[in-house]
C-alpha cells in the first residue's frame, strides 16, 4: 500500500494526506508567516555593485501580505535592478530580500511561484489567442486539465477579456494587451505581484479594469508592488510608498505622512491694499506668509481646509473683499520634486 497517502478506489489513483498537498503547505507557510508577524516581503540594506557602479545603497523595506505598496524612481534609480533582485533573477552584491520568509536568490525556483511579474515591455504572444496566452503561462507552472480551464476562464474574466477569449492578440488595443499581461501574471495566483509600468499607453477603460484588478487582489491578501511615472496612479492606489533615487531609498512612509511633509498653497487677491492685512494673516496658526508684493497673496499652510475658513473669516471681519482665490492642496508629485529635486519624467 503506497506510503504517501490513500488510494482512490474509484479513479485507481493516489490521494495524498492534505498536509502532504503543495497548495496546503504554501497556504501553513502563509499563515505561519503572519502569526510570527513576519511581512511578505523584506528587503534588508541591499546593495548591488556593477564593478564601480553603486545601483543600489542599503535599500530596506516591508511590503506587508495584502498591500498595495509604491515605489517612485526617476529612470536609472535602481527600480528595475531592485525588481530583479526581489523576482529570483539577480543576485544582490550584499543584504538580503526574503519572500515568505525565505531568501529571495536565482537558485529558487520553487519561490518564484509566489511571485507574479508584470513587465514594461509586453511579454504575450501575439499570434495566439487570449485563451492561449494563458493556457501556454499556466503549462510553464504545472497547471493542467481542468484546474487550468478554470483558471483561463476566471483570469479572463476579472482583465475583462472573456468575451475576446478566441481573439489573436496581435488585433487587441494596446490596453487589451496590457490586461492579458497582467492576466499572465496571476494564472498561477501568486502571493507577491510586481507591476512595472502596467498602464503605459493605456485607455481609460483598460486602466480602470487594471486599478479595480489590483485593488481586489490586495483586498484577496496579495502584496503588491506598483511602479510607474504616473504619480496620480501611485496617490490613487497604494496606502505606503517609498522613493527610490540614486540607489538610495530617500523616503517610505504612508501616503498621509509623505503629504503632510508639504504644505497646502493658497493664493488670492483683494481689491486694494489694506492696512493691518498682512499682519492679521502671520497671526494664523500654521500659515507662513509669503512675501507677494502689491495686492496677491500667498499662504503657505499645514491644513488648507482650516487656513482656509480662518482666511474667509478674517476678510468677512476686516470687510475686505476676495476678488480671487486659488488653493494647491499637497500631493505626492510635490513631494516627489522636493525630495529628489526634478519630476518623474526627467
Amino acid at each position: 500500500m503506497p506510503r504517501a497517502g490513500l488510494v482512490d478506489g474509484s479513479r485507481n489513483r493516489i490521494v495524498r494526506p492534505l498536509h502532504h498537498q503543495k497548495g496546503y503547505r504554501e497556504a501553513s507557510r502563509i499563515d505561519r508567516i503572519k502569526r510570527m508577524g513576519e511581512p511578505l516581503l523584506s528587503i534588508r540594506d541591499v546593495v548591488k555593485r556593477y564593478r564601480d557602479t553603486v545601483a543600489l545603497d542599503g535599500v530596506s523595506f516591508d511590503v506587508e501580505a495584502g498591500e498595495l505598496f509604491g515605489l517612485l524612481g526617476p529612470n536609472g534609480a535602481g527600480k528595475t535592478t531592485l525588481l530583479s533582485i526581489v523576482s529570483c533573477l539577480l543576485e544582490a552584491t550584499s543584504g538580503e530580500a526574503r519572500i515568505l520568509g525565505q531568501p529571495a536568490t536565482p537558485r529558487d525556483r520553487n519561490l518564484r511561484r509566489s511571485i507574479g511579474i508584470v513587465p514594461q515591455e509586453l511579454a504575450v504572444y501575439g499570434e495566439l489567442n487570449a485563451r492561449e496566452n494563458l493556457n501556454f503561462f499556466g503549462s510553464l507552472y504545472g497547471i493542467q486539465g481542468e484546474e487550468l480551464h478554470q483558471r483561463v476562464d476566471q483570469v479572463l474574466g476579472a482583465i475583462g477579456l472573456a468575451d475576446r477569449a478566441n481573439d489573436r492578440v496581435d488585433r487587441f488595443s494596446g490596453g487589451m494587451k496590457r490586461r492579458l499581461n497582467l492576466g499572465a501574471a496571476l494564472i498561477h495566483r501568486p502571493k507577491l505581484l510586481l507591476l512595472d509600468e502596467p498602464t503605459t499607453g493605456v485607455d481609460p477603460q483598460s486602466r480602470n479594469h487594471i486599478f479595480e484588478e489590483v485593488r481586489r487582489l490586495a483586498a484577496d491578501g496579495v502584496g503588491v508592488v506598483y511602479t510607474s511615472h504616473y504619480i496620480e496612479e501611485v496617490q490613487a492606489l497604494c496606502s505606503r510608498v517609498g522613493i527610490i533615487d540614486h540607489g538610495r531609498l530617500i523616503a517610505c512612509d504612508t501616503l498621509p505622512a509623505l503629504l503632510a511633509r508639504m504644505g497646502g498653497v493658497i493664493r488670492f487677491r483683494v481689491p486694494d491694499e489694506t492696512p493691518g492685512l498682512r499682519q492679521r494673516l502671520g497671526e494664523i496658526p500654521g500659515v507662513e506668509l509669503n512675501g507677494q508684493e502689491g495686492t496677491t497673496l500667498e499662504m503657505e499652510c499645514r491644513d488648507v481646509k482650516s487656513a482656509l475658513m480662518r482666511l474667509i473669516a478674517l476678510l468677512n471681519e476686516m470687510k475686505v473683499e476676495l476678488v480671487s482665490l486659488e488653493t494647491n492642496e499637497p500631493n505626492l508629485e510635490r513631494v516627489f520634486l522636493h525630495l529628489t529635486g526634478h519630476a518623474l519624467r526627467d
